[in-house]
């Protein structure tokens, strides 16, 4: 009965410094991932950041313009096409000031 016990005493010991130790152990794990989540805010905030830089129209603008060399359209250069049974918005233009380029080099290559 004494070896019960102590058996048992010594495993009620072992237990307790089991739960101190994996106590310890959790509060490392936790602080370690406090650090990696404002590590991880930081690089999101710098994230958007660069993003709102890059997407901000005066800078798509400058490069559509510098870069690429594209140019706004001219009018009468660009057409909106509607689907049927879409009604067009009150803003278009009437019909008669709307003009389509025709490339003529397409009927010749069909000949």
């Amino acid at each position: 009965m004494k070896t019960v016990t102590i058996v048992a005493g010594v495993l009620l010991v072992f237990v307790f410094v089991w739960e101190r130790v994996d106590v310890v152990r959790l509060g490392y794990q936790i602080e370690r991932l406090k650090t990696q989540k404002i590590l991880l805010e930081r690089e999101r905030d710098q994230l958007q950041v660069k993003f709102s830089a890059l997407t901000a129209p005066a800078r798509i603008a400058k490069v559509a313009t510098e870069k690429l060399g594209l140019v706004p359209p001219q009018q009468g250069q660009v057409l909106m096409v509607h689907l049927p049974g879409e009604a067009p918005s009150l803003s278009l233009p009437p019909v008669e000031q709307v003009r389509v380029a025709k490339d003529e080099s397409i009927g010749r290559e069909r000949e």
